[in-house]
């Protein structure tokens, strides 16, 4: 159809010609609504986006003479994160003559990763970034299945109560 029949076709519609593909030859064009096409496709990348699960990182900053008092409160700290299903971005931070010594942070991330083992997974080894040494934990992937079956032992202990109730009305 040619690009004069196709326009007239479209005002006598009283809709829009849009061309869905112009690098093809010839050209693709379709009679549509543009307007009520646009809100559609607005309307599906806010129900996208709505069904999108943001990972968040959350930081824990250590430094290299931390005291076992504040690697326990930064534990519980981080355990929480990770329970909440958030990734933790342990940093342990170098000032001044303490970059000769990077294997004290070492030491002391992989302290803290041993702590965490229970609760997350190491998704990136300690690695020296700039002045830090930074490792990245996240939750471990069987807390999930943990709920699931802790809501399906509700649901059977609901159903067992059921048909416990029905028994005795029998009897």
């Amino acid at each position: 159809m040619a690009l004069k029949d196709a326009q007239a076709l479209a005002v006598a519609k009283d809709l829009d010609l849009v061309m869905i593909a112009p690098q093809a030859t010839p050209p693709v064009c379709k009679i549509m609504d543009y307007g009520k096409y646009m809100f559609e496709q607005q309307k599906r990348e806010k129900e996208a986006r709505k069904h999108q699960k943001v990972i968040v990182i959350k930081e824990v900053k250590l430094s290299p003479q931390i005291e076992e008092h504040d690697i326990a409160y930064k534990l519980k700290n981080a355990k929480k994160f990770l329970k909440e299903g958030d990734k933790v971005k342990v940093s342990v931070k170098f000032r001044g003559r303490e970059m000769s010594y990077t294997q004290i942070g070492a030491a002391v991330l992989a302290k803290f990763a041993e702590s965490l083992e229970d609760d997350g997974v190491i998704e990136k080894r300690a690695g020296m970034e700039g002045r830090s040494m930074v490792m990245i934990i996240g939750p471990k992937p069987e807390d999930k299945k943990v709920v699931k079956k802790v809501e399906n032992k509700a649901e059977v202990k609901a159903e067992v109560k059921e048909a416990v109730k029905e028994e005795v009305k029998e009897q």
